[in-house]
């Protein structure tokens, strides 16, 4: 252990001497006593990483001229989880960020075999064989998740639930324009698709689990439907939520996507992110992107390459199955290097405490009047739709002011009207969302000032 201790007992000793003093109290003795933390820092024993960075900052806060930052609570598909230090710290080595491309798997084998690893990891919380390298971010997996079903269905007709993410059906809707697939979007009543009012038969059935708003929409329900108009059934799923619930592969789902930035990717304004896709094996030749394989070389010893690129249009031009030809190496490693650190036990953890802190804030939300449920009395992940007296967009203004991002306006996230929220409610419509970084105090402090902002 004393090889990585900064500085050994000798070493104080012998700096001390140079300075004339005699001990370390007398090397802070300028500093005055208001200041000084004292011997203890007054931490429980057995804190976790998480919490006592949040004290370390609290101390660092009472340096003159700290720096401001707003206290997250929006969610909607991005969301401010705690990063693991050792995340940061393999994931930002050269090896990894200045890789060469791992076409050539003779200069490229710790990068394939850290997407491999990946590969596996995402394919076990989906509960699906098959994951790809990953695509660029959820909204294009969601795509490429279409493309597939439809071509394997052989129906261009896709019923696509209103709880999956506003931005990601907006880009789907685009595509469609030059696919020709017929988009149809299925309403959410009480925070759960409605197929009631559907007509004609679908190729393709898309929900979400959790939806943006943060309830349930019933996988195995939207199956039996699959099964029923002989359709395929994709699934947009959340990998923190799926560390609890059932994975949607388990349920039926023959294609399961996702968004990947929870896991170890920051914020960043917006990206690079991280695009999650996993199919059966029966669809594994349309499997858009890359594909890292496990292989030997010549003298028998593992190795791994890129496989089954034949589906890629830089190989087989119009006859593709796809037209994605790479991957978010960086951020796939990163996620699994995140994937890894907290195993199946630290992502229960980090989703039950996200669950928990949603449900708290909640409920502290609901005590302010007037402000009331968006999807009724369902349960919620780490996500939760409220309905304020006031415009959402006013109240996110009024509380930036007061140190908080207070949420998302769900008018502003979906464009205006939409299938999610009646057009009654969409501009009163908050969506709020805590992780596990957030606190009992960040949380009391929030629902103070927000209905401060109401009165």
């Amino acid at each position: 252990m004393a090889d990585y201790m900064p500085h050994t007992p000798e070493e104080i000793s012998e700096m001390l001497s140079f300075l004339g003093m005699t001990s370390m109290e007398d090397l802070f003795v300028a500093i005055p006593a208001a200041l000084q933390l004292g011997r203890s820092l007054e931490l429980p024993d057995g804190q976790n990483e998480p919490d006592v960075r949040i004290d370390f900052q609290g101390f660092a806060n009472r340096n003159r001229g700290a720096a401001s930052k707003l206290v997250c609570f929006a969610g909607g598909g991005s969301y401010d989880h705690e990063i693991p230090p050792v995340v940061k710290a393999l994931g930002s080595r050269s090896e990894f960020v200045t890789a060469y491309t791992p076409y050539q798997p003779e200069v490229a084998q710790g990068i394939l075999q850290a997407v491999f690893e990946f590969q596996t990891m995402v394919a076990r919380l989906a509960g699906l064989p098959i994951s790809n390298a990953s695509l660029y971010d959820g909204a294009a997996s969601l795509v490429e998740a279409v493309n597939l079903a439809a071509a394997s269905a052989g129906n261009a007709r896709v019923w696509i639930s209103s709880g999956v993410q506003p931005h990601w059906r907006a880009v789907l809707a685009t595509f469609a324009e030059g696919t020709g697939h017929e988009i149809c979007e299925v309403p959410l009543i009480n925070g759960r698709a409605d197929f009631s009012s559907m007509t004609g038969s679908p190729g393709v059935i898309v929900v979400a689990n959790p939806t943006y708003l943060g309830t349930l929409d019933d996988v195995e329900g939207a199956k039996a439907l699959a099964l029923r108009h002989d359709a395929k059934l994709v699934v947009a799923a959340d990998p923190i939520s799926a560390s609890l619930l059932k994975s949607p592969g388990s349920q039926g789902a023959d294609v399961v996507i996702g968004e990947g930035q929870a896991l170890g990717t920051p914020l960043s304004f917006g990206g690079p992110y991280l695009g999650l896709f996993t199919c059966t094996a029966a669809e594994l030749r349309r499997l858009p992107g890359r594909l890292v394989g496990e292989t030997v070389d010549v003298d028998g010893t593992r190795a791994y390459v890129t496989t089954l690129r034949a589906r890629e249009q830089d190989i087989r031009r119009e006859k593709a199955t796809s037209n994605v030809c790479s991957n978010q190496t960086l951020m796939a490693v990163w996620a699994a290097i995140h994937l890894g650190w907290l195993g199946t036990k630290g992502m229960r953890e980090v989703a039950i405490r996200s669950i928990q802190a949603t449900r708290y804030l909640r409920d502290a939300l609901f005590k302010i009047p007037g402000v009331e449920s968006l999807t009724g009395d369902v349960p919620v992940t780490r996500d939760a739709g409220v309905v304020l007296p006031i415009e959402a967009s006013q109240a996110i203004e009024r509380l930036a002011d007061d140190g908080f991002l207070a949420g998302i306006s769900v008018a502003v996230l979906t464009g205006g009207s939409d299938g999610s929220v009646s057009d009654s409610l969409i501009d009163k419509a908050l969506l709020v969302a805590a992780t596990e970084k957030r606190t009992r105090v960040e949380i009391d402090a929030f629902v103070a000032a927000l209905g401060k902002v109401v009165r």
